[in-house]
Order: C-alpha cells, then sequence, then structure tokens
C-alpha cells in the first residue's frame, strides 16, 4: 500500500487527479489524501467541492510515498513560497513528487526542475512563471508526462500518462497491470 498526498488549490483541474486517484484506491488499495491551504476545502473548475484531509502546512514527507500537486489557473499567479518549500522538502526526504498542467510550476520554482528531464504546458509557460526557471536544456516538448528520478511532471493534456509514471514509481513491483492500462486508455486516442 502506498500512500498519496494531492495538493489542491482552488479552482483546480478536476480531471487531472481523478485518475491516479480512483486506481491507486481501487486497485492498489492506497490510501489517498487530500491536501490545501490551511486545511480549507476547495472546489474545481467543474464545480466539486472536496472536503481536504488536512493542511499543506502541516505535511511531513514521513507520512506519505508521493506529493502531487494538481493544476489550476492561480498556480501562474500564487507563488506562495510554502508550496516550493513543500515540494523541496519532500524531494529531499526521497519521495515522489509530481506536478501536472500548471502545477508543474511549482516543481520550476522548487528548483526541481533545473537538472532533470521535465515537461509541462509548454516551455514558454515555464519561463513566464516558473520564477528562477533553469531547466532549459533538460525541457522535454512531449504528449505524455516524463519522469526523472522520483520527479514527474506532465502538461493537463496527460493525466493518464501523470498516473501511470507516478504508479510505476510508487509500485514498482506492478508495472505490466500499469502498463497494460496505460495501453488500454491510449486506444482512445487511436485514429478510428
Amino acid at each position: 500500500m502506498a500512500r498519496l498526498a494531492f495538493v489542491l488549490i482552488d479552482p483546480f483541474a478536476d480531471w487531472e487527479p481523478a485518475l491516479l486517484a480512483a486506481t491507486a484506491k481501487s486497485d492498489f488499495h492506497d490510501q489517498v489524501r487530500w491536501l490545501t491551504p490551511g486545511g480549507r476545502d476547495v472546489h474545481s473548475m467543474g464545480g466539486m467541492t472536496v472536503r481536504a484531509d488536512g493542511a499543506l502546512q502541516d505535511f511531513e514527507p514521513a507520512s506519505a510515498d508521493a506529493l502531487l500537486f494538481i493544476g489550476s489557473p492561480h498556480w501562474e499567479t500564487d507563488e506562495n513560497p510554502l508550496f516550493a518549500q513543500a515540494a523541496r522538502h519532500a524531494a529531499e526526504a526521497g519521495i515522489v513528487v509530481g506536478g501536472i498542467c500548471g502545477a508543474t510550476l511549482v516543481l520550476a520554482r522548487a528548483g526541481l526542475l533545473d537538472t532533470r528531464a521535465h515537461t509541462s504546458n509548454s516551455l514558454q509557460f515555464l519561463r513566464d512563471y516558473g520564477g528562477g526557471y533553469k531547466g532549459v536544456s533538460h525541457y522535454r516538448d512531449v504528449a505524455r508526462a516524463v519522469s526523472d528520478g522520483k520527479v514527474v511532471s506532465a502538461s493537463g493534456l496527460a493525466p493518464v500518462s501523470f498516473a501511470t509514471e507516478v504508479l510505476k514509481l510508487v509500485h514498482p513491483e506492478a508495472h505490466a497491470p500499469i502498463h497494460e492500462g496505460d495501453a488500454m486508455f491510449a486506444r482512445e486516442h487511436q485514429p478510428a
């Protein structure tokens, strides 16, 4: 059993954590927690309300196997150092750290993309909003999530491969079924 902690801010992209959280809970019986600034409830772009399990301020890396930041348009404007500190602290502790869509800015601001292969919504997006981003030579312009070590990044269009990469890291013993699930979802995008 792995322990996944998702970080959400208003208004989060509801489709980005859905497959990962559901697969982790139902297929792997993982613990899934939802963390927010101050432990407040948050709302998705589609109008869902998520009741927080805790405050990001209280997060301890020893309590999780992965810390996963989920996209929101507000990541472009919210440079609160709390987020980058939490990401850096988690990476230093050796747990998986992930960011999808706008939340890749958290990874950039934490310096986690400076020396690792990564992706995002675009290179220009990281340059414009990444607050000191220095990883230009490591950027990969690809449609799928990218993992390098225990850092996973994805554009907002890649929630399936984001889920796949995170699950492969927290469940290395289950590569075959994880790959099968990824291939099953990829069938939707094959030409008819």
